[in-house]
């Protein structure tokens, strides 16, 4: 197979003829040749092929060519020879994400961060967002949302995609029929599909249980456990966090504390306040929790609480924000210090939490050495993004590890996402991370679908 990179431009002949420059010719490995098939995505059309002198790599279509194949656009785009007489445009790559229709906004909040992957895409590749209700399975095509030179979307049919890159906003959502059958079909046609879902806490901690490699990294964790195992481990570790299996943003998330002698508090998020409550008995504090919560509990998760390093009294963590980048390899590609607010149980920035740089954090607590135990810390990170990766069944581009640092300098894993939040990307000392993780993305997706770059004249 040889892949380069070419312009393509429209030309207004109705028939189904290619012009190819001589050196693409020669590149493509195409010379002599009269007819080929061109591919987009899965569609494919039939067309003769006529050569032209012009300096560089170009490719002139037709449009009944662009139309039997919906091509979607004139510019730059990689292309490679599958077989003596087949050669394929693209990557094509879909990302798939939801939120209201009619609105300028129509992936919500998520709408800046896809138009920055659209924005960069479009320099290596024909890139679009989607949504569920967007795909026509009768002629497996997509009415894309594309970006504009304007900064608009516009609306385009092309084929289904190379690769889609999973946005999905909602747990509810991805857990429904409609999305699993979504997933089914674009596996039967082997379509790759990155990230394929929401991570439960429970499950992850389940798959890393017996792997000796990372599992060290992991405080001891028990799903739905019983109050007696929950009053065991109070005894034992003096404080545990009891988190919902599916949460995200530390809501439910309890912080439970045993003081000998001066009894048992418990510690949570309340509207936009902190709650502390101290009971004198360990079965009465059990009773406020399943009065808040009844059979809920069933599917919380109850895990060792770690003494992480502290400014200024307020426990710290780190986002670990990882990418598979276009050599199928995980790397470290953004990390953010969270501060906990005063009197919080978790350190997320939406309940009173701030945001500081790794180096500003690790310097209050390790000083000459913060350098050292922060390039520890990647390098578990990635032991973890393996570790997890080897035993998961579907496909990972990307995770963010909520990891924290105790003062021996011990890294632990609290929780892994599979669609991470970007918030420590708004710290102004982060932003080139921010850009280098679109960056991770698209060259992942260009991997996914068997578009390597090798050539970008």
């Amino acid at each position: 197979m040889s892949l380069t990179f070419c312009n393509v431009h429209f030309s207004q002949q109705p028939e189904k003829v290619v012009y190819i420059s001589n050196t693409l010719m020669k590149s493509l490995k195409l010379s002599g040749k009269k007819n080929i098939q061109l591919r987009l995505g899965n569609d494919t059309i039939h067309a003769a092929v006529k050569s032209i002198k012009k300096p560089g790599k170009h490719l002139f279509l037709g449009s009944a060519v662009r139309r039997g194949i919906h091509i979607p656009s004139a510019g730059g785009i990689y292309i490679r020879n599958l077989q003596e007489d087949e050669v394929q445009l693209g990557p094509l790559i879909g990302v798939l994400s939801d939120g209201p229709t009619n609105t300028s906004q129509p992936f919500s909040s998520r709408t800046g961060f896809i138009k920055q992957l659209l924005r960069e895409g479009k320099k290596k590749c024909y890139i679009f967002a989607f949504t569920p209700r967007d795909i026509n399975w009768q002629k497996d095509t997509v009415n894309g949302y594309f970006l504009g030179d304007n900064g608009n979307f516009y609306r385009k049919t092309v084929p289904l995609p190379d690769v889609v890159y999973n946005r999905l906003p909602s747990r509810k959502a991805e857990t429904s029929s409609s999305i699993n059958q979504l997933r089914e079909r674009l596996s039967r046609r082997k379509i790759p599909y990155f990230n394929w879902s929401f991570f439960n806490k429970s499950d992850i901690y389940r798959l890393l249980e017996n792997d000796n490699t990372v599992n060290l990294y992991v405080p001891e964790s028990h799903m739905s456990p019983t109050p007696e195992k929950i009053k065991e481990m109070l005894e034992r570790h003096q404080f545990l966090y009891y988190k919902p299996s599916a949460g995200s943003l530390g809501k439910g998330i309890y912080r439970l504390t045993y003081l000998p002698k001066k009894g048992y508090f418990a510690r949570y998020r309340k509207g936009s306040g902190n709650v502390l409550l101290r009971f004198s008995t360990f079965s009465s504090m059990m009773r406020m929790l399943q009065s808040r919560h009844g059979r809920t509990l069933d599917s919380y998760v109850i895990q060792q609480g770690i003494r992480l390093v502290e400014i200024d009294n307020c426990p710290i963590d780190f986002r670990f924000h990882m990418h598979k980048n276009g050599n199928n390899k995980w790397v470290v590609v953004g990390v953010g210090a969270k501060k906990a607010g005063r009197g919080s149980v978790t350190t997320h920035l939406k309940n009173g939490g701030s945001l500081l740089t790794p180096e500003q954090a690790l310097s209050r607590t390790f000083g000459s050495k913060s350098d050292e135990v922060l390039q520890n810390a990647k390098k578990i990170a990635i032991t973890l993004a393996e570790g997890i990766e080897f035993h998961h069944q579907h496909l990972l581009g990307e995770i963010g590890f909520d990891l924290g640092i105790d003062q021996d300098e011990k890294v632990w894993m609290f929780e892994a996402n599979a669609k991470p939040g970007r918030s420590i990307f708004s710290h102004p000392s982060l932003r080139s991370e921010g850009k280098a993780s679109v960056e991770h993305i698209l060259e992942h997706c260009l991997y996914l679908s068997k578009f390597r770059r090798r050539d970008s004249e």
